[in-house]
């Protein structure tokens, strides 16, 4: 923020909705996409792509714009992925925590490599996360479950990431960009 002194008028309330706004963007595009291939629509594939959309959502907003991707917001999106799915409640919001606290960890590294580093960082993400899925419901199901379904989400993870990411480096650098001082 920048500190020099002098007089400065005191934001408008059409700015401080903007700035909030543009904060609250990649937490409230990831909860209105999610609800919404929720919906019936009909779309081949749909049930495995709200994963594949939460997970390469808080892995792209947690490394490029962790402010607007909290822990709570992330929680809160697992929740809701975990309500939508019908799955046992807390596993998905588990798994992104993980993916949240992962890409954190490894920001500074990742947020200043090329486009394939930070792909090859999903595909090993997405891979954990499709194998702690796939280990939790065989758990809870008291037998061993096939690994097609697991399968089948990592692969759509991994091959739709190129395109959601970017969708989500267009809206980061365009108008949900946060404001610079």
């Amino acid at each position: 923020m920048d500190r020099k002194p002098g007089i400065r008028p005191r934001p408008t309330l059409w700015h401080r909705l903007d700035v909030a706004s543009r904060f609250l963007f990649p937490g409230l595009l990831t909860a209105g996409v999610l609800v919404l291939l929720s919906a019936p629509i009909g779309v081949p594939g749909q049930a495995q792509m709200q994963p594949a959309w939460a997970l390469a959502s808080v892995y792209f907003w947690s490394i490029y714009r962790p402010a607007s991707m909290p822990a709570w917001a992330v929680f809160a999106t697992g929740l809701l992925l975990d309500l939508l799915a019908q799955g046992p409640v807390g596993l998905f919001a588990l798994i992104l925590l993980l993916v949240h606290a992962l890409a954190m960890g490894n920001r500074r590294v990742l947020a200043r490599q090329g486009f394939f580093s930070v792909w090859a960082g999903f595909v090993a993400v997405a891979a954990g996360a499709a194998a702690l899925e796939w280990a939790v419901n065989a758990v809870f199901a008291w037998h061993w479950l096939a690994p097609w379904p697991g399968l089948f989400e990592f692969a759509v993870a991994v091959g739709a990431y190129p395109l959601l990411a970017s969708g989500f480096i267009r809206a980061h650098q365009g108008r949900a960009a946060p404001e610079q001082a």
